[in-house]
């Protein structure tokens, strides 16, 4: 499912119209990068938490040449499943 397939799918279970629903999940999106960039975990209980991961730099391998690099120390988006959701699933 794209982004746009989600848009359509959220106007028909809220029964709103599309462009109300792709403002909706623009503004959703919007909401949990900001709090991560804030350093924020975003807990949705039932469905699941985003949270930003550290990544310390480290030592790599160029894989075509073999060539050692430096890799810069980053902050990664992290999403770990809540129970609602796995038990949705299984």
């Amino acid at each position: 499912m794209n982004k746009n397939e989600f848009i359509d799918r959220v106007a028909d279970l809220g029964g709103i119209s599309k462009a109300e629903a792709g403002r909706s999940v623009d503004a959703v999106f919007d909401a949990i990068t900001e709090a991560l960039k804030k350093g924020d975990d975003v807990r949705l209980v039932g469905f699941g938490t985003f949270s930003a991961a550290k990544r310390a730099a480290r030592e790599g391998r160029n894989p075509r040449t073999g060539e050692t690099i430096q890799i810069k120390a980053s902050i990664a988006p992290k999403f770990s499943a809540g129970k609602g959701l796995k038990d949705a699933l299984n």
